[in-house]
């Protein structure tokens, strides 16, 4: 592999699987070899490429089945591409099953050799480790005994310890942040922290959104075998968290309020404009960064001018449908300015809207002057995408003092 300071280098890799209904179809598959099929291709990776610099963390995220443990074996080579090429630098530890690869006849201690053989290490350069690996492993008691007898706990441990003590160039983790218990854990993150500030080349596959932003300086967004997303992890993370909010509660589009006419029939009221803005920029698409940028919701209406003046509720709404908050002039005891011939507006302000990050809409209701019947709607008018430094979670950042 040609470096030029790269760790992982990925073009065009695919890997596909052959499915069969029935146990008798893989012998029929193969007396006739490729002149007849009686199975069906699952593509489990399609046409993935990336690029990874040395010292770099890439976590990679997905939906179950999206092709997330299948990039990482075939980066650790127990897997072959149907097509493409995947190059990797250096030396190669993965934890994608804890203890995958220990034999269970075999004591700790031998599975520690067992280890340094299978990545390429001298015995006398693994005999100076062998005593680091089992005092972070916490298995000293048991080390000399079969691994068929270790608790899950005790496999997890030594399995986590020898790969992290061999000094790899690339680790490969697949859900394993987490391991053992909760002292542990603490020590497993330590580790892997420890590696990241060595210049250990890091990939880790993770449900833990915040492990993902906290520690990865980039992230892989993998979809039904594709990449749907390569990019910096808050923008990753905030697009993927929508797809699932919209996945988990799709919610249908209303159609907007545009080019309404000037004149409204007797008895009701109508949306005539909408405009909203960030910081004085309109558009349909925003984006916004938590706590520092204002968000202003302007509508115009017309109106019977013989009815009570109409009033307006705006809410902010979640990709999953969710209301986030509401406002309503009504519920303010507020009345909206209203020319003689029915016509009005109202706006909104959010000053230094406390959202934190993900994708939000902006839905308009016109009601009656009591908030009660709608005369009109326009929901998910527009989209604001909030951004913010921190990495706090959830979906807004209340106002709080430490002591």
């Amino acid at each position: 592999m040609s470096y030029d300071g790269l760790a992982i280098r990925a073009e065009a890799l695919s890997k596909t699987y052959m499915v069969f209904d029935h146990p008798l179809d893989r012998l029929k598959q193969f007396a006739w070899g490729g002149r007849r099929q009686f199975g069906r291709c699952f593509n489990a990776l399609s046409d993935v490429s990336f690029e990874l610099p040395k010292g770099s963390v890439l976590g990679i995220v997905g939906s179950n089945g999206a092709g997330k443990s299948t990039l990482l074996q075939l980066i650790c080579k127990t897997l072959t591409p149907t097509s493409g090429s995947i190059q990797v630098g250096g030396r190669v530890a993965a934890l994608l099953e804890l203890g995958a690869g220990f034999s269970p006849e075999f004591s700790g201690r031998e599975n520690i050799y067992l280890s340094a053989a299978i990545q390429g290490l001298p015995s006398t350069d693994m005999s100076a480790l062998v005593e680091e690996i089992i005092e972070f492993s916490g298995v000293r008691d048991f080390i000399d005994q079969p691994v068929k007898t270790y608790s899950s706990g005790m496999y997890v441990r030594l399995a986590f310890a020898i790969a992290t003590s061999i000094n790899p160039d690339v680790l490969v983790i697949d859900e394993a942040l987490s391991v053992g218990d909760g002292a542990f854990a603490r020590k497993s993150f330590d580790r892997i922290m420890a590696l990241r500030a060595r210049g250990t080349t890091i990939l880790f596959c993770s449900h833990a959104m915040y492990h993902i932003e906290a520690i990865c300086d980039h992230a892989l967004w993998l979809r039904d075998g594709r990449v749907e997303m390569l990019d910096k992890p808050a923008r990753v993370i905030s697009d993927y968290t929508s797809f699932l909010d919209r996945k988990a509660l799709p919610v249908q589009t209303e159609p907007v309020a545009e080019g309404r006419e000037s004149t409204t029939l007797p008895g009701c009221a109508r949306i005539a404009g909408i405009e909203v803005s960030v910081n004085g920029r309109l558009a349909r698409e925003l984006e916004l960064h938590s706590g520092r940028d204002t968000l202003s919701v302007r509508v115009r209406f017309n109106s019977d001018p013989a009815l009570p003046c109409p009033s307006l509720g705006i809410g902010i709404i979640s990709a999953s449908g969710i209301t986030i908050t509401s406002a309503g002039n009504f519920n303010e005891g507020l009345v909206l300015n209203r020319r003689p011939d029915g016509r009005g507006e109202g706006c909104l302000t959010f000053p230094d809207l406390p959202l934190l990050k993900g994708d939000y809409y902006i839905s308009i209701f016109l009601f009656c002057e009591n908030g009660i019947h709608i005369y009109d709607h326009a929901e998910r008018y527009a989209m604001i995408r909030v951004t913010q430094l921190g990495l706090e979670q959830g979906v807004v950042a209340l106002p709080h003092r430490w002591e």
